[in-house]
């Protein structure tokens, strides 16, 4: 069984999720900052989803990460999937209440980045509610462009998804995102 690579930043590590986590996984979806997200209507969705962010990693080399503190707190997650209803593969991120403003969001997502890069991922995009300012944010900090031509997932319009691409340097290195 493959699991999610750990990676690890001068202040963060992205590790594989343990079930543990699940109960902040629901308690964020239970807020307001998980209103842009298609927050699960229930636990048991709430798991489906989890169980397929863990097991894409055995089925196809990329899921989700924890993102933790070096000190072990859980502060949010990261992830490269491709659902069978998205078109390309999707890095997204959460972070939890308090956890915002000291970068963890941009410093994990560019860990994951890197990682995506290396694996010969040629481009990821980010699927963001247009109204999700915070996010459109990140997605520019991160160097990402708005693709209006991209594939939208299935059962999404474009007054709801808009499509934000990464792709490393153009010389095909990272070094972009160092």
């Amino acid at each position: 069984m493959r699991t999610a690579p750990v990676l690890s930043t001068a202040r963060l590590r992205l590790r594989p999720h343990v079930l543990d986590d699940m109960a902040a996984l629901e308690a964020f979806y239970a807020t307001d900052r998980a209103a842009f997200m298609g927050r699960p209507n229930t636990r048991t969705q709430l798991w489906y989803g989890f169980a397929s962010e863990v097991g894409s990693w055995d089925l196809m080399g990329h899921g989700a990460w924890a993102i933790t503190t070096q000190d072990g707190a859980l502060v949010g997650q990261v992830a490269i999937t491709q659902p069978p209803h998205f078109p390309e593969r999707e890095i997204g991120w959460l972070l939890f209440e308090g956890h915002d403003g000291k970068g963890y969001a941009t410093e994990a997502a560019l860990t994951a980045l890197r990682w995506g890069w290396q694996a010969g991922f040629a481009t990821l995009v980010s699927y963001i509610t247009p109204e999700n300012a915070r996010s459109v944010a990140l997605a520019r900090r991160l160097g990402a462009v708005h693709d209006p031509d991209a594939a939208l997932p299935e059962g999404d319009g474009p007054e709801g998804t808009v499509v934000w691409r990464h792709a490393p340097d153009t010389d095909g290195s990272p070094e972009a995102y160092a």
